[in-house]
């Protein structure tokens, strides 16, 4: 059989089941660049990965080889230089080896997905296409879990959609569609860890501190703020819909620090603040 099987469209999400004692799926961040954050998907037990946002193809590569992995696909989430901009030394140094993305647009890519596909990495880990179009409108998020259920709660790549407390710059989209896209990942199972794509983390809840600061969640995400210089990967959907603004518009706080009622409505004003905010914790 092969790494990697053919994309498929599908009904409805492979459920998740309860932790094992064998863990067959663990993803590594990569920091590259100044902020950005890519990574190894890996299957432990077979030894292989695929690397997400790749950008820096040494920098992913050294952490391949201190994993003792085999990169064996390429995973984009948007076509953004940042997150697709290592994809064609990618192709170079990996001929032959598919490079997934919602469009075109990304450099090299060689499979384009749609909101659903699913394909797997290592004939053990399930991924899972969910499009969410706002920040690029080919902006995919990957959920991804073991296909047997064992060692890992099910994560998601968000890449510019979700980040920890926040959300992306609305680039090529509007407030409804974030709005979307952002319920749509709240679909997934509170437990989903998330892997963003920058470390905007302390940023972020500074600026949600002035929005709804009562909120006992973001005093929660300070203290892993204090005791982790790399947050992503150390909270869950869950959390998200706790303490993140942009996923709590229908909220009483939120919608009076706003000043407006109507949810899509709130988000504009929400992204406004944020891209106009310069405070730090």
């Amino acid at each position: 059989m092969s790494l990697l099987t053919p994309l498929r469209s599908v009904l409805n999400p492979r459920r998740h089941f309860s932790l094992s004692a064998t863990r067959r799926m663990k993803v590594v961040p990569v920091p590259v660049r100044s902020d950005n954050y890519a990574y190894l998907l890996i299957d432990e037990k077979a030894k292989k990965a695929a690397a997400v946002d790749v950008y820096d193809v040494p920098k992913v590569q050294a952490a391949a080889q201190e994993e003792g992995v085999e990169i064996v696909a390429a995973i984009t989430t948007h076509h953004h230089h940042d997150h697709s901009g290592g994809n064609e030394a990618f192709a170079k140094a990996y001929p032959g080896l598919p490079i997934y993305a919602g469009s075109s647009k990304a450099s090299a890519a060689t499979d384009i997905v749609k909101d659903k596909d699913e394909f797997t990495i290592a004939d053990s880990i399930n991924v899972k296409c969910l499009h969410t179009p706002c920040h690029t409108q080919d902006s995919i998020c990957y959920y991804v879990t073991p296909t047997d259920g064992s060692g890992h709660p099910g994560g998601v790549f968000t890449g510019d959609t979700l980040f920890i407390a926040g959300c992306g710059r609305f680039f090529e989209g509007t407030a409804p569609e974030m709005h979307a896209a952002l319920s749509y990942l709240g679909t997934l199972p509170d437990k989903t860890i998330t892997y963003v794509g920058h470390e905007y983390t302390a940023s972020n809840v500074a600026h949600a501190k002035t929005i709804d600061p009562e909120n006992a969640g973001l005093k929660r995400l300070e203290e892993i703020i204090k005791n982790n210089e790399i947050t992503t990967g150390l909270t869950t959907i869950g959390d998200e819909k706790e303490w993140n603004t942009f996923m709590r518009v229908h909220t009483e706080p939120v919608q009076k620090a706003t000043g407006a009622k109507e949810e899509h409505e709130v988000m504009a004003t929400l992204r406004e603040l944020k891209n106009n905010f310069r405070g730090k914790l």
